[in-house]
């Protein structure tokens, strides 16, 4: 059984303006908006406030091999229902490496189910349709896999190899639609911080079978996205949930405020898009 199925949002933390710790307060705010509007799943540690209301999906990553496994057995003792590991970055290793890495880290939480995070964009490495199947079919608890390659021809070739026995999420607000239609479940989203409904509906209607309305939905995010990926994520999304009046409090260095010309941007695309 799948850990979801529909829009999970990458959810935004929220830090205190004074000596940028969470802010917890704002935080269960934020979680509560998400799950008021549609939200089918939140990608973040904050099982306590959720309740069980939506899954919750924790991303429990490292490039160290030892990290992810102390990490991943933490949260799940804590009871998250799935867990997010990005593949390894910098010291990123082969494609075995990567292999050895995601089976150590699922063996160590056999019990809970693991999505793999392929994001070569970030990470400088990519994960292989190969390395994919060969781990869903040695490793019972790697489920599914959130695809952010942004190569479709990848992802063709790794549903072909998996052969159904994995759970596809799109990991780019701007190819859900296409991801869907080669069996994808889901989109882990930042486009759902500020838009939630709209990402629940988009994949709603696919689901039910209204294609052309997922489409048309598809493409009245598209100024949106583009707008929340104008600078490097998740500056724009933060500044974008304080525009809603939300408290995402400041951001860590080494991320920066954006731009006035940028945020001018945004603030356009939030209003054409009834945000604001």
């Amino acid at each position: 059984m799948a850990v979801f199925k529909g829009s999970a949002v990458a959810i935004v933390t929220p830090f205190k303006e004074t000596d940028e710790s969470v802010n917890y307060e704002a935080f269960a705010d934020i979680i509560d908006y998400q799950i008021d509007n549609g939200t089918d799943a939140i990608v973040k540690f904050c099982i306590e406030h959720t309740k069980g209301r939506v899954p919750v999906i924790a991303g429990t990553g490292s490039n160290r091999t030892l990290t992810a496994m102390q990490l991943s057995k933490e949260v799940a003792s804590y009871g998250a229902d799935g867990l997010l590991l990005i593949s390894p970055y910098y010291n990123k290793g082969t494609q075995d490496g990567v292999y050895k890495h995601f089976k150590m880290v699922a063996d160590e939480v056999p019990g809970t189910p693991v999505i793999l995070y392929n994001v070569p964009s970030r990470t400088g490495g990519n994960v292989l349709p190969q390395t994919v199947a060969r781990l869903v079919k040695d490793v019972p608890n790697i489920v599914g896999i959130k695809e952010a390659s942004g190569d479709i021809s990848q992802i063709v070739k790794l549903m072909t190899l998996c052969d159904g026995n994995i759970d596809l999420y799109s990991g780019n607000d701007d190819q859900v639609v296409p991801l869907l239609s080669m069996g994808g479940i889901g989109v882990i989203s930042v486009v759902a911080n500020v838009a939630p409904k709209a990402m629940h509906d988009l994949c709603q209607k696919f689901f039910d079978g209204d294609v052309k309305g997922a489409a048309r939905l598809q493409m009245d995010t598209h100024e949106l996205f583009e707008a929340l990926f104008c600078e490097v994520n998740p500056i724009p999304v933060k500044k974008a949930v304080n525009l809603m009046g939300q408290n995402a409090g400041p951001l860590r260095m080494p991320l920066t405020e954006m731009t006035p010309a940028n945020t001018e941007r945004l603030r356009k695309a939030m209003q054409n898009f009834g945000l604001i």
